[in-house]
């Protein structure tokens, strides 16, 4: 019943004082309007409207949301105050007892999911109080810390992780994963989510469809190009296709799990696999990550953006590749990339 979502938040309204949630979810039926004669067919309809704005945002954000949401309360709990509606002095005091063990985007975070909660049990939202601004201020200047950011992942960087990869059916899986999660500057979810009827091979490579994308939530789908490499062992078509000639794959996921027999499993990989097959890789390969940053899967799409643009790719080539639609967002790795080479200190003739 802590769930973040429409039909249980309507119910918290009246939930415990202390914040606590209910031990149950209200249901279609209990939802009566005012008006008696609102037919079934009416309360079916309102029924599916609450089920589709469960699916407002998506699945990871809900769980991210959730986690957060359930936090929060188990911490009114503890304190004595409610949880919803929240005061701004408790909206205060929660973000000073997280503050020295979150970064400032986690508390931004943490803000966007309790205004959800609010929002959507129709409760009123303090979170623009000055109270709370100024608590957030006060922390971003005393223990604001800049985020880690993702290690772009060039081409130098990949071709040491594919040659920690072996020919095993298991290094056959993760060299593919890599080398088409870096050439098509895929994110995790996207990468396990390809599916056999979304590839096809011609002479020049392969068309990938992503079905959803973090900036398609109406599901239309696009395709993008991956063409053949230069090289056998880092090419990513090649590596596909002898993925797929191992695991015999003719239909459904791409990218599975493996047991410990060998024995190749017909569900998708979880997107976490992701991270965990990195990790796995850099550390055989022995890959240096550059101090302040941290590797993570999201370095594949960084590591395209760097290496298309020194390479001379223009952005409107990168944004159509990525899918990128806020110039500003593609243009901070630009940045990254010539922080040093692009710097007008080399300029100065010393």
């Amino acid at each position: 019943m802590s769930d973040l979502n429409f039909s249980s938040l309507s119910a918290l309204a009246s939930s415990n004082p202390d914040g606590a949630p209910e031990s149950r979810e209200v249901t279609a039926t209990e939802i009566r309007p005012a008006n008696p004669l609102v037919s079934t067919t009416a309360l079916a309809a309102l029924a599916a409207a609450m089920d589709f704005a469960d699916q407002a945002l998506a699945p990871a954000t809900l769980r991210a949301y959730r986690s957060d949401w359930q936090h929060f309360c188990a911490w009114c709990r503890e304190a004595g105050w409610p949880a919803l509606p929240a005061a701004p002095d408790t909206i205060s005091a929660y973000l000073a007892a997280i503050a020295a063990t979150h970064t400032s985007s986690m508390l931004t975070r943490r803000l966007a999911a309790l205004h959800r909660a609010h929002r959507l049990a129709d409760q009123e939202w303090s979170g623009g109080h000055s109270k709370v601004r100024n608590t957030l201020r006060g922390i971003g200047r005393q223990l604001g810390r800049a985020p880690r950011q993702a290690a772009a992942l060039a081409t130098p960087e990949i071709k040491e992780l594919i040659a920690a990869c072996g020919y095993d059916p298991v290094g056959l899986r993760d060299r593919a994963l890599l080398l088409i999660g870096y050439a098509g500057a895929l994110r995790r979810s996207e990468l396990v989510a390809i599916e056999r009827e979304h590839v096809t091979f011609d002479q020049d490579g392969v068309r990938l469809f992503i079905p959803r994308g973090k900036g398609d939530q109406t599901a239309k789908g696009v395709s993008i190009g991956i063409p053949r490499g230069n090289a056998l062992d880092s090419c990513p078509v090649r590596s596909l296709e002898a993925w797929l000639r191992i695991s015999d794959c003719q239909r459904g996921p791409v990218f599975r799990g493996i047991d410990r027999r060998g024995r190749i499993s017909l569900q998708a990989l979880h997107p976490d696999a992701v991270r965990q097959i990195l990790s796995k890789r850099a550390g055989i390969a022995g890959l240096v990550i550059p101090n302040g940053e941290r590797l993570s899967p999201h370095g594949l799409r960084a590591g395209f953006i760097t290496q298309a643009y020194i390479n001379g790719a223009r952005d409107e080539e990168i944004m159509d590749h990525t899918r990128q639609k806020d110039l500003r967002t593609m243009r901070g790795y630009v940045r990254r990339a010539k922080l040093v080479t692009g710097s007008p200190a080399k300029l100065l003739g010393l």
